[in-house]
């Protein structure tokens, strides 16, 4: 299967998708043992790459980059692609982890703060029985060591999963899955952020409306205010002021990776 082409945002190609066709992508990737890693991204990720060109070629070189936001997707309808629809990082993991029910497909846990990933893991099992979830791993709030890094990586080895589940937080999950990649013996990586917290029961999930308002940023900045409020601050107005510089041609940004 060829990988699906994708949209310029500011720089950040965004892959033209919906769940029905990342699905479709992730279990042809799993069956021809095509290795990468899949960046779930929204305004926050875009808007942390402008400037940092290493972050911005993460997004670039990954097997996927999802529309996890809908002003990705209305910017994919504006580009002529009428099939796009949102592949958010909760909704994502969900249909895979559905798909992996009469596939076999295997799952490990890299995340989260202390008993995230396994509180994940039960709760996951309960969801979807038979499911074969063979690793969990909770990090330090830092960067591993190299005696860490080789602990991962022998875990990994010795579960051999076909999806690592990282959640981090953007950009951290991002630069991490880069810089293991060809390290973990694992097939897929995917950077799903707050959907461990979703699917552990720790954090409620905005209804399925508001998702597709585009205002779920304001259901979770009511949510977390403390940790958010700069965030959107910041990134909302700036990503609307340089969309319209691209929109105008007053900025050019090259899809290079």
């Amino acid at each position: 299967m060829l990988l699906p082409p994708r949209v310029n945002v500011l720089g950040v190609g965004v892959s033209v998708l919906n769940l029905d066709t990342a699905v479709a992508t992730l279990a042809d990737a799993i069956a021809n043992d095509r290795r990468g890693y899949v960046c779930v991204t929204g305004v926050h990720g875009v808007i942390e790459s402008q400037g940092d060109d290493a972050l911005r070629r993460i997004h670039n070189r990954s097997l996927l980059t999802t529309p996890d936001g809908m002003p990705m997707v209305w910017l994919g309808w504006m580009a002529g692609h009428a099939s796009m629809s949102r592949v958010y990082g909760p909704e994502l993991m969900e249909r895979v982890f559905e798909w992996s029910r009469t596939s076999g497909a295997t799952h490990f846990f890299y995340g989260g703060n202390t008993g995230v990933a396994e509180e994940l893991k039960a709760n996951l099992e309960k969801r979807f029985p038979g499911i074969r979830i063979v690793g969990t791993y909770t990090p330090p709030f830092r960067p591993l060591n190299e005696s860490e890094e080789r602990d991962l990586a022998a875990r990994v080895k010795a579960a051999r999963p076909d999806f690592f589940w990282v959640g981090l937080s953007t950009p951290k999950q991002e630069r991490f899955m880069a810089s293991m990649t060809g390290r973990l013996d694992a097939k897929v990586m995917l950077g799903v952020g707050a959907a461990f917290d979703f699917h552990a029961g720790r954090v409620s999930q905005a209804p399925r409306w508001i998702q597709r308002s585009g205002f779920e940023w304001l259901y979770r900045l009511v949510q977390e205010p403390r940790r958010l409020w700069k965030r959107y601050l910041r990134n909302n107005p700036l990503f609307v002021w340089k969309l319209l510089g691209q929109w105008t041609g007053a900025r050019k940004y090259a899809l290079d990776a």
